[in-house]
């Protein structure tokens, strides 16, 4: 099983940090790279050929968040956020009046308020799918999609992991289901690339997105997009000139081509080559595909499983182990959580977060089973 990855990161010892999903520190190899790109920001006359090195870095990570989910980089844009990921497949992907987009209830904001916002003005339903009072997602949101007498399915728009409560999509189960109803699959992917395998290549979303900042250890304002090249004609969010054929300052005719390029490139978003950030989220994607995805859920699968099994006697809930993702445990307080349980553990530095009334734990490779002790002692002792 893969160990513990600790030393490769500035976290004390003393310090439990089970926050992943909420924000990730950056590994010592990260940071430097920023320090880097930082320095050559401050110095820019000493930068003969940026343009060069931007370049080249914005292709580094292409690669690197193309290899992570098996695809091509040509059918990866650079963006900056999931929620631009998700507005441009809104702008291209045809919903109209008598047609359902389906979204989970509660999901993180990215996948859901991009369609309530063209609800209206293009004329189709939402439609909010709840989690199965057995705690299964993926047999509800099955039974949404294969609904008789529904209304014509035009999005599916899902996290492969429920933010708040841990819970796994099966995604293996939901893309053809979808596709058998003439609908498109659109996939928040921010708890699951870098951590738990995906292939697009198999899967086939139409699109699929993903930040850097918490599993893969990389920076804000940094995030990629899958695009199926079924939808690679669309007209991007932004009109930048790396998404044209050929517009270039260096050298008159400045405009020498303007028609879009032919593959996902032309959903970059503007500014995409601020090199203080490629580099960043190039080698913390690179570190995760190394420790390899199943690896990395393995290993978080057995810190979370024996957390669940040590407390499954206390006053809380959990979802049934085979429908919740393996790295985030989630804890539900049946008769309310204790006041201000986050901020106590953290003044005993433990590190975890509060969501929608659950308390989220979410490891990464730097955790260890010390913390998990740690964890469980302070827990125990503030329940008390």
């Amino acid at each position: 099983m893969l160990p513990s990855q600790r030393d490769l990161f500035d976290v004390p010892h003393e310090v439990c940090y089970l926050n992943a999903a909420a924000f990730s520190p950056l590994p010592r190899a990260v940071r430097e790279a920023g320090e880097r790109g930082a320095a050559r920001k401050s110095r820019p006359w000493e930068l003969t050929r940026w343009e060069d090195l931007a370049q080249g870095q914005s292709e580094r990570a292409r690669r690197a968040a193309a290899a992570l989910i098996g695809a091509q980089p040509d059918d990866v844009a650079v963006i900056s956020s999931v929620g631009y990921g998700v507005a441009t497949a809104g702008r291209i992907l045809p919903a109209g009046p008598g047609q359902r987009v389906i979204v989970l209830k509660d999901d993180h904001s990215s996948p859901v308020l991009e369609w309530l916002g063209r609800a209206e003005r293009q004329g189709f339903a939402v439609e909010t799918v709840a989690r199965g009072e057995d705690g299964d997602w993926t047999g509800a949101l099955l039974a949404a999609i294969e609904r008789p007498g529904a209304a014509p399915l035009a999005v599916v728009s899902v996290s492969s992991v429920h933010w708040s409560d841990g819970g796994l999509i099966d995604l293996d189960r939901i893309a053809p289901a979808a596709r058998a109803q003439g609908a498109a699959l659109v996939v928040d992917a921010t708890h699951h690339v870098g951590v738990l395998p995906i292939d697009v290549a198999q899967l086939d979303p139409d699109f699929l997105v993903f930040p850097t900042y918490k599993w893969v250890l990389g920076p804000y304002g940094r995030a990629f997009l899958y695009v199926a090249k079924r939808w690679q004609h669309g007209v991007p969010l932004e009109q930048t000139s790396s998404g044209r054929k050929s517009i270039d300052a260096t050298r008159p005719p400045y405009f020498a081509d303007a028609a879009y390029v032919a593959n996902a490139r032309r959903f970059d978003m503007g500014e995409r080559d601020f090199f203080i950030g490629l580099e960043m989220a190039s080698i913390g994607m690179e570190l995760c595909a190394a420790w390899e995805p199943a690896r990395t859920a393995e290993r978080l699968g057995v810190l979370n499983a024996r957390l669940a099994e040590e407390l499954s006697g206390d006053a809380i809930t959990l979802l049934p182990r085979a429908m919740r993702a393996p790295n985030v445990l989630s804890l539900g307080f049946p008769e309310g959580m204790p006041e201000n349980l986050p901020q106590r553990l953290a003044a005993e530095s433990v590190h975890v977060s509060p969501r929608l009334g659950r308390l989220r734990i979410s490891p990464h490779v730097y955790n260890d089973e010390a913390d998990i002790d740690r964890f469980l002692e302070v827990f125990r002792a503030q329940m008390r």
